[in-house]
């Protein structure tokens, strides 16, 4: 058996350096292999392995099974949203602004790239309203934040002691 060694392979001949994929090991090696489109002398890198597997370019769920797609969230918090509002665990989530009774805004560190995204809110309230239900109710949606407020079965707005944000797009 014969081992060929090389720092760059080019699958592809185009002269259109989009139109090849280079499997390559940076200048200085750092135990990782590439994955880069364009030609081998300049491949802009897609992915990335280590012995341990897939690093970065992921761009479906591992965990996913059956033949319909699944999809992650691109923003998550759980918050308390009484008194003094604090987030208890969040992804892509700098802070909350309580904008006052039941008004919060969810500020994401990094925006979305429209506003054509999902967004669902959980809020649990410990005393009975009505038949005991808070209701989400969207106020604004822009790229870098959204804003919500819960709302009881009575109509009257209440602070919640767990609430949970979280965004798909």
């Amino acid at each position: 058996m014969s081992t060929v060694k090389s720092k760059k392979l080019q699958v592809g001949t185009d002269a259109t350096s989009s139109n090849n994929f280079t499997i390559y090991q940076p200048a200085t090696p750092d135990g990782t292999l590439r994955i880069g489109v364009g030609n081998a002398d300049s491949p802009t890198e897609i992915a990335q392995f280590t012995s341990s597997g897939l690093v970065s370019g992921v761009s479906k769920l591992d965990t996913a099974t059956g033949s319909a797609p699944s999809y992650s969230a691109r923003a998550w918090v759980n918050f308390n949203g009484t008194g003094t509002v604090a987030i208890r665990g969040s992804g892509n989530v700098t802070s909350i602004t309580d904008n006052g009774t039941a008004d919060y805004t969810v500020n994401f560190t990094t925006a979305m790239p429209d506003t054509n995204y999902s967004a669902n809110m959980s809020a649990n309230f410990s005393r009975t309203i009505g038949n005991g239900r808070l209701n989400a109710s969207l106020r604004t949606r822009n790229t870098s934040s959204i804003r919500m407020q819960s709302i009881g079965d009575d109509g009257n707005s209440y602070d919640s002691e767990d609430i949970d944000v979280a965004i798909f797009r």
